[in-house]
């Protein structure tokens, strides 16, 4: 039955997408993070339907009267340089075989990334896409959540097999990208009915985290807390449904999470956490030995052999910093970082240039919550190797789509924004509607 609920779905959403390319990027985003059909049993578990969406998505796109530019903004530009420095690691790479085939996943991946800046060109496109994006991960989280409280705690919560988001580690780093922009959406909805939900949704998905039981979750959701209440207008409901979290993790968390979430503090005697930083020195040593790195998948025994610190000890390298330095080098990693600090500050330009003006407060808020997803993502992957994960990019897109949208309204003028006593075209063209004639 699920079988054919998701290929009814996903071929249903085809005539829409032949009519309209854009409704593909929310459809893809859809299929790419929550992975419906991995759910099933039958014959949609091994369909290419990711592969059907895009080109149905590329091929509309092209006959279209969609304008056909990316938008080159600065996190753009870094983005292609990044995308063109994986390709000659690729070429470079000690285990081409291999790489090839991990490049070709990435390539995929970033090719629909551009596509989504050419298409979501308006805030309507925009705001589905944030939803695309938080409800696809909010299916785990409000499912995860209510496992979580309902057996206790004593069992993992874990995604998908065969997916990103498979192992409890990897889940729990989405879901905690996923809070900032599920309370953006709660606190933006004006129905009555979907306000309460989303807030529950919220609570959920920050119960199903700390469900995961990874440490490198909980570590991203205490740092993540914090900045949440910095970034929020509305500091007593985020430490309100921050309070109600905390309550029912305290409740219902059984000993044996309390006893792994403190050898945090005991790492040294932990096998699995030194096993880690022996990866990371591997890919140290490995990057200041070879320029262009190992190239992708480049951590297997031989490498562990000959640039480890105990060459016995092999293991994945479960970190995005140290991921794409063993990978790409160090200037694969100064891309990456840069592309993230570039995203940050975009965000924050859009926060400041926005700060007196109403008609943009729902783009401001969406900036803000963005920046607490992205100290989500830096601080969770500093102990996950998920460097290429669908998700930080998109939001990485929706920041650039910010500011293209911003720039075609007049908003925002360079990268520091307009003066003060700029008017936007759409406020200006309302306003000159209300004048009295002379």
């Amino acid at each position: 039955m699920r079988d054919i609920i998701v290929t009814l779905a996903v071929f249903g959403s085809l005539p829409f997408i032949l009519k309209r390319p854009w409704v593909g990027i929310l459809v893809w985003t859809w299929l790419s993070l929550m992975n419906p059909h991995r759910m099933a049993w039958g014959f949609s578990t091994s369909m290419p339907f990711a592969a059907i969406v895009a080109a149905t998505t590329l091929g509309a796109f092209m006959f279209s009267r969609e304008k056909k530019q990316i938008p080159w903004e600065r996190e753009t530009v870094v983005l292609a340089m990044f995308l063109g420095w994986m390709l000659i690691t690729t070429y470079f790479s000690l285990y081409p075989d291999l790489a090839w085939v991990q490049f070709d996943k990435v390539v995929k991946i970033q090719l629909m990334i551009l596509v989504s800046m050419m298409l979501l060109t308006t805030p309507e496109r925009l705001k589905y896409f944030v939803w695309a994006n938080a409800l696809s991960l909010a299916f785990y989280g409000v499912k995860g959540g209510v496992f979580t409280i309902l057996k206790g705690g004593v069992h993992r919560v874990q995604g998908p097999s065969g997916t990103f988001i498979a192992g409890n580690n990897e889940l729990g780093l989405a879901l905690a990208i996923t809070v900032p922009l599920l309370y953006y959406l709660a606190r933006s909805s004006t129905h009555r009915w979907l306000r309460p939900a989303m807030y529950a949704a919220t609570v959920l998905t920050s119960v199903a985290a700390i469900g995961t039981q990874s440490r490198g979750a909980m570590v991203a959701m205490a740092v993540m807390g914090f900045m949440f209440w910095l970034k929020s207008k509305q500091k007593f409901m985020v430490a309100f449904l921050g309070t109600v979290a905390v309550l029912l993790i305290a409740l219902i968390m059984p000993a044996e999470w309390y006893e792994r979430m403190n050898t945090i503090n005991t790492y040294d005697e932990d096998p699995s956490a030194m096993g880690r930083i022996n990866a990371w020195w591997t890919a140290f040593y490995l990057a200041s030995d070879r320029f262009l790195g190992g190239g992708f998948e480049t951590f297997q025994q031989p490498v562990f052999a000959l640039y480890a610190p105990n060459p016995h000890d092999f293991r994945d390298v479960h970190s995005i910093y140290f991921e794409v330095l063993g990978e790409h080098g160090f200037v694969g990693l100064g891309l990456f970082l840069t592309l993230m600090i570039f995203s940050w500050r975009s965000a924050s330009t859009v926060i400041k240039t926005l700060k007196h003006i109403p008609e943009y407060a729902w783009m401001r808020d969406l900036a803000a919550m963005l920046q607490v997803s992205l100290i989500a993502y830096l601080t969770a992957g500093a102990f996950l190797g998920m460097a290429y994960f669908d998700l930080p990019y998109n939001i990485v897109v929706m920041i650039v789509m910010m500011k293209v949208i911003l720039r075609r309204e007049g908003v925002l003028v360079g990268e520091k924004g307009p003066p003060l006593n700029h008017v936007p075209n759409a406020v200006a063209k309302r306003d000159a509607g209300m004048r009295p004639a002379q």
